[in-house]
This record gives C-alpha cells, structure tokens and sequence, in this order.
C-alpha cells in the first residue's frame, strides 16, 4: 500500500508542475496616478506592458483613458494619505502561466503608480469580443445632449403645480 500512496503523491506533484507551466488568460485592469504628466503616465503603461510581454503573451488592450472614478479612491502613503477622483484607466489581456501570472501580480502591487489594480482569469474570444465592441461603440455617434434644459425643467414645474392631490 505505501508503494501506492507514493506513486500517487508522484502523480499529485507532476500534476502540480503541469498546473504551473499551463498557459492560461487573464485581464488585467488598472488605474494609474491621476497626477502623473502624460510622459510619465505613458512610461507607466509601457513598464507594466513590457512586463506582461516579458512574462507572456498579449491578447487584447485598451489604451489608457482619463477618467472620473465612481467613488474617492484613498491610500495611505509615506508622505500621508492621498484621495483619487479620477485616474487614467487601462486594461491588458495576456497569456501566462501560473508562475509568470504570480510574477506579474508581485511586480503589479509593487508598482507606486498604479492605484488600484484587478486581475480576472478570462478567455482570448471574451477579450477579442470585447475589443471589438468598444471599437465599434466608439465609431458610434454621441447622443445630443437636449441644450434646452430649462423648457424641461418649466414644463415640469407646470405640470407639478397643476396636479392635484
């Protein structure tokens, strides 16, 4: 019986070693220091997509954008605490094995220019499609915004003060 557990602790490990060299997906979506000059935010993007080239393959990404966040962003710094209400947003599809995709996150949280970082194991048609529809919502018109507020805001006034209860 001993000489059975080995083989299946053998078997457990070769399964462990083939778990960490197999190439898997994964998006990686970040917000970068609002503060930071265009040149620097650009070096930022470039260090963290030359790391995921290094480490793997690219599958899909979106340049980064200036952005107004949902809801303040604080953290705690060296030199105080800093509050976000905007940040520069990207996101990068790659390909990686476990080892490299555990390098990666390590070299991510140690990065003082990104502010806030997710990391989502995905697919190559999921990123593909993806890419795909935001370059076709943004070849797609702007609505028009009604440039006549104040007639909506006058009608409804009217209609409030003639309701009766």
């Amino acid at each position: 019986m001993a000489k059975d557990l080995d083989v299946e602790e053998v078997s457990a490990d070769e399964a462990l070693e083939v778990a960490n060299t197999e190439s898997r997906v994964y998006e990686l979506g970040f917000h970068l220091d609002p503060e930071l000059p265009i040149e620097e935010m650009k070096k930022a993007y470039g260090a963290v997509r030359e790391l995921l080239e290094g480490k793997g393959t690219l599958v899909a990404e979106g340049q980064p954008e200036k952005i107004k966040l949902a809801y303040t962003i604080s953290r705690q710094e060296t030199a105080g605490r800093r509050d976000f209400d905007s940040a520069y947003f990207s996101w990068i599809v790659y390909e990686a094995s476990a080892s490299d995709h555990a390098e990666i996150l390590t070299a991510v949280s140690a990065n003082k220019h990104i502010i806030r970082f997710i990391d989502l194991l995905t697919t190559k048609d999921a990123a593909r499609h993806a890419l795909e529809m935001r370059e076709l919502s943004a070849k797609l018109p702007k609505h028009a915004e009604d440039t006549d507020t104040s007639t909506v805001g006058t009608e409804l006034d009217t209609a409030l003060e003639n309701l009766v209860i």
